[in-house]
C-alpha cells in the first residue's frame, strides 16, 4: 500500500478512537492532504472540511489570517500556518487541524526560504504545534513529502 494511504488509514483509526474530526488548511499541497484523507472509505465520519487557500487573500478571507502578517513574515512562516490552523478549526468546528504553506518550486525560492521550505502546523483543541521542514526534490516530491509529514504529525496529536 502507498505510504500516504497507509498514514491516512491510520489517521482514520486514530480519529475514530477519539470520536473527533479533522480539518485541513492547505497552500502548497493544493488539497493533497484532504485528497489523501478522503480516499479512505468512511472518512466522512472524521473529515470535516478542507480549505485550499493558495493566495494570501484567500488565507485571510477563508481562514482569518491577519493580512498584516504577509508583509511582516511572509506566507511561508510559522505565524501564518499557526493562524491557518486556528482559522480552519474555527471555521469547521473540528478538534484536529493541519496547515501547510511552502515553496514547492521550481520557482519562488529565496536565500531565506529556498525551494523545498515548508512550514507545517497542527492543532489539537487550543494547542498548536509547528515546525519548519526542508524537503528535497522537484515540485511533486516536495508536495508528496509535505503530505506525508502533515499526516504523520496529525497521528502524533493526542498520542502524548
Amino acid at each position: 500500500m502507498d505510504p500516504i494511504t497507509t498514514l491516512a488509514t491510520r489517521l482514520g483509526e486514530h480519529l475514530r478512537r477519539f470520536n473527533a474530526q479533522v480539518t485541513t488548511a492547505e497552500s502548497c499541497t493544493g488539497g493533497g492532504i484532504a485528497e489523501a484523507i478522503t480516499r479512505i472509505p468512511g472518512s466522512s465520519a472524521w473529515f470535516e472540511a478542507g480549505y485550499v487557500t493558495y493566495s494570501n487573500a484567500q488565507k485571510t478571507r477563508q481562514l482569518g489570517v491577519p493580512e498584516a502578517l504577509f508583509g511582516q513574515v511572509g506566507a511561508v512562516s510559522q505565524e501564518v500556518v499557526e493562524a491557518m490552523v486556528r482559522g480552519a478549526q474555527a471555521a469547521s468546528g473540528a478538534r484536529f487541524a493541519v496547515a501547510v504553506s511552502g515553496v514547492a518550486g521550481p520557482d519562488g525560492g529565496s536565500p531565506a526560504k529556498p525551494v523545498g521550505t515548508v512550514w507545517l502546523a497542527w492543532g489539537d483543541g487550543d494547542r498548536v504545534f509547528s515546525e519548519r521542514r526542508q524537503f528535497d526534490g522537484d515540485r511533486e516530491a516536495v508536495r508528496r513529502q509535505t503530505v506525508i509529514a502533515a499526516l504523520d504529525g496529525l497521528l502524533q496529536l493526542g498520542a502524548e
